[in-house]
């Protein structure tokens, strides 16, 4: 899921579990595993004698093997970015190109290791990835912030500047990259930065036009897309009524309780109570009342990754309580 408001909690939520679960030297032992592996390259970004450079550009794969080697060890310099993917993950496929190209703009200040989760599963397991595309923050050696699903790329920009800035004095490989560059003006697309702006100031119905505006003109936007559904989620939630739960369980047939208390429990970081209220609800409706809330639990659905084994289930339930 991704809540262009909650995003930012979202992310410290769950960098701080894996901070707390997450030992990145779980894998030195396997990295170090292959005879006569080389050493890795020291800080200072020069490769030992007899060793190997570091993966050229800023934007390299990585494997069980290399991953101690690449991304830990490289991490005590400059940013390590860490894209999971995986080639059928739609989301991906939106997601990875924009960090590459960021990365590449960043000029070293921060480099992008991609890992293929299904090439590379023990990562993916050691980061507790529960969907793809997840995007792990590596810096001094621990993950420092994370965030999953396909972000609009503001968002992604905005997320970047924020670690640099907390990491420049920790990290001598960002200031050097900073300083080697010079001062840089990032773009931004004025479009989305018109929608951010009128959604950080609570009107969602000026958020929700000109992202619509933007769907106009390019219907097949996935980032636009993602963000109006979270527009127009977060504009419901905060409008919901309170109590709507206790009246929902109090009275199954009001509809409108079912659905507010539905985005309540979406909003609580509880999809599966929300996805399990409204299919039981479908299952007790017909008509157009049925069909209401079969629409409502669907842009439920869009909240999230589509990948997300969550979302599989209720689909899956769905169908059933339909057909």
């Amino acid at each position: 899921m991704t809540n262009p408001r909650g995003s930012a909690a979202n992310s410290a939520a769950l960098s701080a579990a894996m901070s707390r679960a997450v030992d990145l030297s779980a894998l030195k032992a396997r990295a170090e595993a292959p005879p006569n592996r080389p050493a890795a390259p020291p800080v200072d970004g020069e490769p030992p004698a007899g060793g190997s450079a570091p993966p050229p550009g800023a934007v390299f794969e990585v494997t069980e093997e290399t991953f101690q080697a690449d991304v830990v060890e490289r991490s005590l310099n400059q940013l390590v970015i860490v894209d999971l993917w995986a080639e059928w993950c739609g989301p991906c496929k939106q997601l990875s190109p924009v960090l590459e190209r960021l990365a590449e703009e960043a000029g070293g200040a921060w480099v992008l290791a991609k890992v293929d989760v299904d090439a590379n599963p023990r990562i993916a397991q050691l980061f507790g990835a529960q969907s793809i595309p997840t995007v792990v923050a590596i810096g001094a050696g621990q993950p420092v912030d994370a965030f999953s699903g396909a972000l609009p790329e503001p968002e992604i920009r905005k997320w970047l500047g924020a670690l640099l800035d907390a990491l420049r004095d920790r990290l001598p490989g960002i200031q050097a990259a900073e300083e080697a560059r010079g001062p840089v003006e990032e773009p931004e697309d004025p479009r989305f930065t018109e929608a951010e702006e009128a959604f950080e100031q609570g009107d969602f119905a000026a958020a929700q036009a000109a992202y619509e505006r933007i769907l106009d003109a390019e219907p097949a936007n996935e980032l636009a897309k993602s963000a109006l559904a979270q527009v127009k989620f977060t504009a419901r939630a905060e409008a919901a009524d309170p109590d709507a739960r206790t009246k929902a369980d109090a009275d199954p047939a009001d509809l409108d309780a079912q659905l507010a208390a539905a985005d309540l429990e979406i909003a609580e970081q509880d999809p599966e109570a929300a996805f399990r209220r409204l299919i039981g609800t479908v299952r007790r409706t017909t008509g157009e009342d049925r069909n209401r809330v079969r629409e409502h639990l669907v842009a439920l659905f869009d909240l999230f990754d589509p990948a997300d084994e969550r979302v599989g289930k209720a689909r899956r339930e769905l169908a059933s309580a339909l057909f």
